[in-house]
């Protein structure tokens, strides 16, 4: 994934080139909601003659991620 910064309740999808089963998912991306960063897998079917994407978000623990740094208290000097 790139380094791109997602405005508040925004997300982002894309072909999942790496697709090697047809169990994975057709499209991959993530998304910011509420502060919290989500991973979202996308499957594209065919529904009664209708296309259909069906998502799944997972909450990305690892990389959090803000819209904006986070406020310093100006306190350097404390040991902790």
């Amino acid at each position: 994934m790139s380094t791109y910064t997602h405005k508040p309740n925004t997300g982002s999808l894309w072909k999942n080139d790496k697709k090697t089963d047809p169990k994975h998912p057709d499209t991959r991306g993530t998304a910011l909601i509420d502060g919290k960063l989500y991973r979202i897998s996308g499957w594209t079917r065919d529904v009664k003659g209708q296309k259909m994407s069906g998502l799944v978000f997972t909450l990305d623990e690892q990389k959090p991620q803000t819209s904006a740094p986070a406020p310093t208290s100006g306190d350097d000097d404390l040991p902790w």
